[in-house]
């Protein structure tokens, strides 16, 4: 098949944008242009690679050729800056929210202030979701549970994510009077941070409890604050732990809490640009072992 880069640059911008006409705004050119550029690459692959719906969906032969696209697009932006011109390189990556919140920032800072041509593009989402991310072809990189490698991609272990059941002290006061029991957390409303978070309900079930009051929270800072100012309790890692200090409390100190084990998962074709990615966040991570 013969991929040109216009044609790939098209599929990649109504991936990222949604609709043909922010697509076509973003290259400067028509939605007509940018729909003629999509059905030349479909019709070079055989395949469908979008659904024209609102938003565009990409479809599983879309995802293999976006993943050719980013790749294609990350070896020019190279060639670009080899031959002494500047080049920005959008990096995609997906981070779990709890990691966005306490370290990965940090070690993305010190790329971009020594890389400016880096653009990073976060997408954040669970850890157990966000190999799906780079498996569709969205990102680049991804920091995930998942150990299995996604094809075309390298693993590497990054460590531990340690939760433990924790909540302010006027908070246990109220609702621990004495020992951690099955019924007193029964009782106890907890927080989770969305819907695909099951940290606190495997908390609930090693100690036999099927169901709580339970508050819903999406945003990480938000959802500690949520703990820190007593609407209940969660499972907090440990990266918060330190930074709040004698604000929060841990409901069982016998309980070694809950561990995640998180690895970074690239594309196996390597830019310099994506090694710096991944080698501040495997220092950072290091970090926090």
């Amino acid at each position: 098949m013969d991929f040109e880069l216009a044609h790939l640059r098209a599929l990649t911008a109504a991936a990222d944008l949604g609709t043909f006409d922010a697509a076509a705004r973003h290259l400067h050119i028509t939605p007509s242009a940018l729909s003629q550029r999509i059905k030349a690459l479909e019709t070079a692959t055989g395949r469908v690679l979008l659904v024209r719906s609102r938003p565009i969906q990409v479809t599983d032969a879309g995802a293999a050729v976006l993943r050719l696209a980013r790749q294609v697009d990350a070896l020019a932006a190279d060639v670009v800056r080899d031959l002494g011109a500047d080049a920005q390189t959008v990096i995609p990556l997906a981070v779990n929210a709890d990691s966005l919140a306490t370290w990965v920032l940090p070690a993305l800072a010190r790329v971009t202030a020594d890389w400016p041509t880096i653009c990073i593009d976060i997408h954040r989402d669970d850890q157990e979701h966000t190999a799906d991310l780079l498996r569709a072809g969205t990102v680049m990189a991804a920091i995930t549970s998942q150990s299995r490698a996604v094809q075309g991609c390298t693993v590497t272990r990054l460590g531990v994510m340690r939760y433990r059941a924790c909540a302010a002290p006027d908070f246990v006061a109220r609702w621990f009077d004495g020992p951690i029991t099955s019924a007193a957390l029964g009782a106890a409303p907890y927080v989770d941070f969305d819907r695909k978070d099951e940290l606190q309900n495997e908390f609930l079930r090693r100690r036999g409890v099927d169901q709580a009051r339970r508050h819903q929270v999406p945003g990480s800072s938000e959802f500690i604050d949520a703990i820190r100012l007593g609407m209940g309790w969660g499972m907090v890692p440990s990266g918060w732990r330190r930074r709040l200090g004698d604000q929060l409390v841990v409901l069982d100190v016998d309980d070694p809490g809950v561990e995640v084990e998180l690895y970074w998962q690239q594309w196996s074709l390597r830019t310099p640009a994506l090694d710096a990615v991944a080698s501040a966040i495997a220092s950072a991570a290091a970090g926090q072992r």
